[in-house]
């Protein structure tokens, strides 16, 4: 190859003007873009040796998708080559950005009214995380939310939740009543036998302390299991229907 053809070879972090996903987001909006173009209008440019779609569609191989995007810390973003502080800041906002409008987690004073109504709050927290996250919802006298916080974090197949270390904030809290929720990693929202386990004994425990155990929620990405719904109001032995 000559000097002269390679004078003529165009750069590799330059597109051509109908390809740049900016413009294309511009005219025709943001639904025909490809992943790697929507992570492209955050990225802003390319790096060296790459047009800023190059780069893309390298950091989404990387990490396994948007789904293993989504579940990076900052500091695995900023370390990945071309992205760096300021990219991997602005990768995690769009993200955040995203999961709040699917579905923000319940504020404060906000009646919660059935499982469907933890799913909408919860599930674009839950249904991508990595590993299980038990989560507990107070609630006041008329089912309005208190607070909410994440008790225990676990692995990929289960979490270790302890009733005295569940019930001793709820009582501290000033809850009346509560409801528990919890992913599954796999996806299959299907209570195990440990969760039916588990939740007997919360319930148990609730009954003694005073505070009403109203529901558990299973959350994965394929949707949810209210257990209240399925054995409590059915009048079904949760112990007897195990996967």
């Amino acid at each position: 190859m000559t000097v002269a053809m390679l004078g003529c070879m165009p750069s590799l972090n330059v597109l051509p003007s109908d390809a740049r996903p900016r413009e294309r987001l511009a005219a025709n909006g943001p639904r025909p873009l490809s992943d790697a173009e929507l992570l492209a209008v955050v990225l802003g440019s390319g790096a060296v040796g790459l047009n800023v779609i190059d780069l893309a569609q390298a950091l989404l191989t990387r990490r396994g998708g948007l789904a293993g995007l989504a579940r990076a810390s900052l500091t695995e973003l900023r370390d990945q080559p071309g992205v760096g502080p300021a990219r991997a800041a602005a990768i995690l906002a769009a993200l955040e950005i995203g999961r709040r409008s699917v579905g923000e987690r319940p504020a404060r004073g906000q009646r919660i009214g059935s499982a469907a109504d933890v799913w909408m709050h919860l599930r674009a927290r839950l249904s991508i995380c990595a590993v299980e996250e038990f989560w507990a919802l107070a609630l006041d006298v008329r089912h309005r939310l208190v607070w909410e916080a994440c008790l225990a974090r676990g692995s990929l197949t289960g979490v270790e939740v302890h009733p005295r270390d569940v019930f001793r904030p709820l009582i501290r809290g000033g809850a009346a009543a509560v409801i528990f929720c919890h992913n599954h990693p796999s996806g299959d929202p299907s209570p195990s036998r440990q969760d039916l386990d588990l939740t007997v004994r919360l319930r148990d425990v609730g009954d003694l302390c005073g505070i009403a155990v109203l529901d558990h929620v299973v959350v994965g990405a394929d949707g949810f299991t209210s257990l209240a719904q399925e054995y409590w109001t059915s009048g079904r032995d949760p112990l007897q229907s195990v996967r």
